[in-house]
């Protein structure tokens, strides 16, 4: 489904809206938004390369490397839950 197309009214109270937008050379635009009444709080990445994509997903593929199997995460990865 792209976004609520199609869809009217007021969304649920307890669903999480999001929304996806490509165009130009936008390749990774995120942000998280907290909003209530009156005000918001956002978080912003903006990425036009996907280098630094890529670049995560050869550490991680690094850290996986000869690990038997098991659940890991970025934390992980990152080394950050020592």
């Amino acid at each position: 489904m792209f976004t609520r197309e199609g869809i009217t009214g007021a969304r649920d109270p307890l669903a999480i809206g999001f929304s996806a937008i490509r165009g130009g050379d936008v390749v990774g635009d995120h942000t998280v938004m907290f909003a209530g009444i009156g005000e918001r709080i956002e978080i912003t990445h903006k990425s036009s390369t996907r280098q630094g994509y890529a670049d995560g997903a050869l550490r991680a593929v690094r850290f996986l490397a000869g690990k038997n199997s098991g659940m890991f995460d970025m934390f992980d990865v990152l080394g950050l839950n020592q």
